[in-house]
């Protein structure tokens, strides 16, 4: 099959991926393999190739958006029938007796494991996952339209969901990427107010298009305060931006893996009055679970680019330079 591998982190200009002839996966015990339909791009994959995040093992296919249609199984394996269309996410393995797994909390499990990052992802024609860590997908969307759902639209829900926002309550969304558009468009189905801050152009008119109340640069500051606000950006000066804009009482989650540097921040600005500072650390498989169905009950459709499999070290480059606007999606 032909696949992408990471064989030299470093940044993307300078080509760390190849596109290879691998061996098919087979699927182990409890494990379906399936042919991959369509896999979105997301900004982890970007960290992984570039070396934000530090690779587990040489020469690994990123892709963690993964759809695909079952064509094996493995030992054990009888969840999904030949020919289901599934997704495979980004969270891909937790052990289930730390008291995290216990406590519905095994996204910070610390025997986790990753799609793309543990075990080779979807860049590639053929992938397998552990059937308990997959999910069936909502009818409706296209295989392109429903992969950024997998992880942007999952992670973001989670980071939504963090930084408690109220009902009608005036959300900030700071960049807006892949995941951030998805839940902008949850939050407006929801009946909250929402303002996005961003430093691109393109994405600023396609926040207005989906709903949102302003749209201005990053670094700027919103028409009124915020009772909660999600940083996508993975830009660590604005956190202290994010933290001014918000009204007492307020919670700013970051929703990255992977953030640059926070600069000092002025407690009496920034954070006094009971404001909250939280991170996201990936998600649950009910976070997946409950969002997938939220998705397709208020009509969430992603804005798709799709691409070639054959282009996906472009993809990566365009999605670095800010190119991108809603999410890319490649197709083998």
């Amino acid at each position: 099959m032909r696949a992408w591998q990471i064989r030299r982190p470093g940044p993307i200009e300078g080509g760390p991926l190849r596109f290879v002839d691998a061996a098919e996966p087979r699927p182990g015990p409890g494990e379906v393999r399936v042919r991959v339909l369509a896999c979105g791009v997301c900004r982890t994959d970007l960290h992984l190739a570039e070396g934000d995040l530090a690779p587990h093992r040489p020469g690994m296919v990123p892709g963690h958006e993964v759809v695909g249609v079952v064509d094996e199984h493995g030992p054990g394996a009888g969840r999904f029938a030949p020919g289901d269309r599934i997704g495979i996410p980004w969270l891909r393995g937790t052990c289930g007796r730390c008291r995290w797994c216990r406590s519905g909390r095994e996204n910070l499990c610390p025997a986790a494991a990753f799609t793309g990052w543990d075990a080779d992802g979807g860049f590639a024609e053929y992938a397998v996952v552990p059937e308990s860590h997959a999910y069936r997908l909502p009818p409706g969307l296209g295989d392109a339209e429903v992969a950024p759902l997998l992880c942007a639209g999952i992670v973001g829900y989670r980071a939504l969901r963090r930084a408690e926002l109220p009902p009608g309550g005036r959300l900030g969304i700071y960049g807006f990427g892949a995941s951030a558009h998805v839940v902008a468009q949850v939050a407006v189905a929801q009946g909250a107010t929402v303002h996005v801050l961003t430093r691109s152009e393109p994405a600023r008119e396609l926040a207005l298009e989906l709903g949102a109340a302003s749209a201005g640069p990053a670094d700027g500051a919103p028409p009124e305060p915020l009772d909660s606000a999600v940083l996508f950006a993975p830009a660590g000066e604005l956190v202290p931006v994010a933290l001014r804009a918000l009204d007492q009482g307020g919670t700013l989650a970051v929703a990255g893996i992977h953030l640059s540097d926070v600069p000092r921040l002025v407690y009496a600005d920034e954070l006094f009055r009971e404001k909250q500072l939280r991170s996201v650390t990936a998600n649950t498989r009910a976070d997946g679970e409950e969002f997938l169905h939220l998705a397709g009950a208020l009509g969430v459709r992603p804005v798709v680019t799709v691409r070639p499999l054959a282009e996906a070290d472009r993809a990566l480059a365009d999605l670095a330079a800010d190119r991108v606007t809603g999410a890319a999606v490649l197709v083998p």
